[in-house]
């Protein structure tokens, strides 16, 4: 028989954050994500829950803890969208379908009490968190911003009646591959057409003027993907403070215009799936070092963020930090990126199926249905 019970206490709250990593343990291509970082997201440290409520469950059979969920509802998200949606997300769970469709439904009695009419997930509390799972491409390599999940989680999901609401695509290529003549070309003329200028950092220093017109200009690059809201300014600040200590300056392109209005961005990073593997969720005594290493060499990066105001779209302006981070890579000898999941048919993976070599890495995918 499967119990769920709410997490009320610090000790099982933990215990909720360490489920995953124990369920997968032996999984080569899971990343246990930072322990510190997931006591920052569920509780009140965040400030996502000044307009989100969440309550977080574990499933248990007998003593023994088989699977976890939060539901959350994100007000902002329901009232843009003119819905009235629960969450689901942190969703882990053993191959029961038992297990799962209790977790499942004691999320839907969540949104019940709360008046919610349907339920919709994987989500975090913000498009910055981790959502979506892989419905192609299972043994695929992860990265330390995307969920792993096995196949029979999409197996469930789809028995409990629920249906993909919107799919994302992940797609692996030669980071050092040099930049066509014509695209070059191209992206010279569309600067000067347009009065733009491609910034270089020498140091840290240079690059926090623009920390927070960053997070702007991303609210408004992606206002209309799906379920996107804008980040507060608080979020921003903790972004600002958790992101820009740790970005290299070489794999950071801000396309300004005339103004100084920072109106695209490209935003890779080394690869430290490795050493979060090694730090195992903890950064002392020793997963600090192995990310410090990391940092500090690598042949791999993960293009984490990208986008172009809404102003300066479908005029080639991507192309520019595309061209800026191949550049980068020959520098370092760096010879593989892994883009994170982009939404199926937008003009960033236009630009890699036309203008670069990329291979489709996985497929993931957000399912939802009334409740």
């Amino acid at each position: 028989m499967v119990e769920i019970h709410p997490v009320t206490s610090r000790r099982e709250l933990h215990r909720f954050i360490q489920f995953p990593n124990r369920l997968f343990k032996n999984v080569p291509t899971y990343i246990p994500p930072l322990v510190s970082d997931e006591v920052k997201l569920l509780t009140d440290k965040n400030p996502s829950r000044e307009y989100c409520d969440m309550q977080l469950y574990l499933a248990y059979r007998g003593k023994e803890i088989v699977g976890r969920v939060a539901a959350i509802i994100n007000h902002r998200c329901n009232e843009r969208w003119e819905k009235k949606a629960v969450r689901f997300g942190w969703m882990d769970f053993i191959e029961d379908y038992d297990v799962f469709s209790a977790l499942m439904d004691a999320v839907v009695d969540f949104g019940h009490q709360h008046g919610m009419d349907e339920i919709e997930g994987p989500f975090g509390f913000t498009d910055m968190d981790k959502e979506c799972w892989v419905i192609e491409g299972f043994d695929a390599r992860q990265n330390i911003s995307t969920l792993y999940n096995p196949e029979y989680y999409i197996k469930f999901v789809e028995r409990y009646g629920m249906t993909s609401k919107c799919q994302w695509a992940q797609y692996k290529m030669p980071a050092n591959q040099p930049v066509p003549p014509k695209v070059a070309r191209i992206n010279g003329l569309i600067l000067e057409k347009y009065n733009l200028k491609l910034l270089k950092f020498k140091n840290r220093k240079e690059v926090y003027p623009y920390a927070k017109k960053f997070f702007h200009t991303l609210n408004d690059a992606f206002k209309d993907l799906y379920d996107f809201v804008p980040l507060t300014d608080k979020e921003i600040d903790v972004y600002v403070k958790e992101y820009f200590p740790f970005i290299n300056l070489d794999f950071t392109t801000f396309v300004v215009d005339k103004d100084d209005n920072l109106v695209a961005f490209g935003l890779s990073v080394p690869d430290l799936s490795k050493a979060y593997q090694k730090a195992k969720g903890h950064l002392f005594p020793f997963g600090w070092i192995y990310i410090l290493r990391a940092l500090k060499k690598f042949d791999t990066i993960d293009g984490l963020l990208n986008g172009v105001h809404p102003d300066w779209q479908k005029r080639g302006v991507h192309s520019i930090y595309y061209a800026a981070m191949s550049e980068a890579a020959i520098r370092y000898n760096v010879h593989t990126a892994y883009t994170n999941p982009q939404i199926i048919g937008n003009e960033a993976v236009k630009i890699w199926s036309t203008q670069y070599t990329a291979t489709p890495l996985m497929k993931r995918a957000v399912f939802g249905k009334k409740i």
